[in-house]
């Protein structure tokens, strides 16, 4: 399929020819949630631990001896029934949230979430994002009727991840590290042509 090149200023400054493979894929809104969701357990990590009754301080020594006492038979003052003890079934810092999507199934998602934008309006094709300096100033002047915004760079365009990261509603990613949350939650995305090859 064949899209138009624009410039940082909205211009349009050419054609270039796009993979159906990648662009022109059917919205699939069940996989894009599967993918999503898997994305952010993965990125999660548990902070909530309780101490079991093997990790409470103290309880070494027997309470009172088994037997001829009228009392019911402990071993620890740590036990979970215990005051002060173990907790049972509480939540521990070791559980894994993760969960494991396909490559197929990754790759399939982001292809359907580009084509879905570019069918939208909200995926354009741009001549270059190269700077002359790796200057804030520079990236945000040249991109700021675009914003909020996702910059897609050529591997090679190393100044510009470092010029966008203080520009609030704007982040920098290359072609071969594209995932489908960052897709979805910026409104505009800006591909270099040079990037274009990177996604695969």
């Amino acid at each position: 399929m064949k899209t138009q090149v624009y410039n940082l200023k909205g211009e349009k400054v050419g054609d270039i020819e796009l993979s159906d493979k990648i662009f022109a894929r059917d919205w699939n809104p069940d996989l894009v949630h599967q993918v999503m969701l898997a994305q952010a357990a993965n990125r999660r990590h548990p902070w909530a631990h309780t101490k079991n009754r093997g990790e409470v301080r103290g309880g070494g020594i027997k309470p009172w001896k088994q037997k001829h006492t009228g009392r019911a038979r402990h071993g620890s003052i740590r036990s979970p029934i215990w005051r002060g003890g173990g907790v049972t079934h509480g939540p521990v810092k070791d559980r894994d949230y993760s969960q494991k999507v396909n490559k197929k199934m990754m790759r399939a998602a982001i292809f359907s979430v580009l084509s879905k934008k570019l069918s939208d309006g909200g995926l354009k094709i741009v001549d270059s994002l190269k700077l002359e300096a790796p200057k804030t100033k520079l990236l945000f002047s040249a991109i700021k009727i675009f914003l909020p915004a996702l910059l897609v760079a050529a591997t090679d365009n190393k100044l510009i991840s470092r010029a966008a990261r203080n520009i609030p509603r704007v982040k920098s990613l290359h072609g071969a590290s594209l995932n489908v949350e960052d897709l979805l939650k910026y409104k505009n995305v800006l591909i270099d042509k040079q990037a274009v090859a990177e996604i695969k």
